[in-house]
């Protein structure tokens, strides 16, 4: 295997393994943070417009707020002019995890660089987003940069 795909799957695997392990804390999966997230800044969106912040399907999102819905998390309601729209609204409970999932992230990416000069973080941000670029263009997914 292609070293740099074999370090960077194993480091992805081991790197969601704890990002997991630090939202279980917050009762959340991972990937519910993202949504959470969107919802911080863009309280009463849709399922499609969450979906297309985050990266992933409608679909997707539909399940997720669902699941987030029965927690507690957030809610679910008809948008008042447009009866076929959904929208997404947090609860207190939802909003009140934002400092601490927040916090938590910080800590997590603190202590995933803390052995890196400052120039090493750097260029790895630069070069990741570089990657992340191309990978998403040969996608057909091109993002802005």
């Amino acid at each position: 295997m292609p070293e740099f795909l074999d370090l960077h799957g194993r480091a992805s695997k081991v790197i969601r393994a704890l990002a997991e392990a630090d939202m279980r804390r917050h009762g959340l999966h991972l990937g519910q943070n993202h949504l959470l997230a969107a919802l911080w800044e863009h309280d009463g969106a849709t399922p499609g417009e969450i979906a297309a912040a985050v990266g992933v399907t409608t679909p997707t999102v539909v399940k997720m707020a669902t699941r987030m819905a029965a927690a507690g998390l957030l809610t679910r309601r008809r948008d008042e002019h447009d009866n076929r729209l959904v929208r997404l609204r947090l609860t207190d409970t939802g909003r009140a995890l934002r400092e601490p999932v927040e916090a938590e992230r910080r800590e997590l990416e603190e202590k995933l660089v803390a052995d890196l000069t400052e120039a090493e973080r750097d260029h790895l941000l630069s070069a990741l987003a570089k990657i992340y670029h191309t990978a998403a263009d040969l996608l057909g997914h091109p993002v802005e940069p």
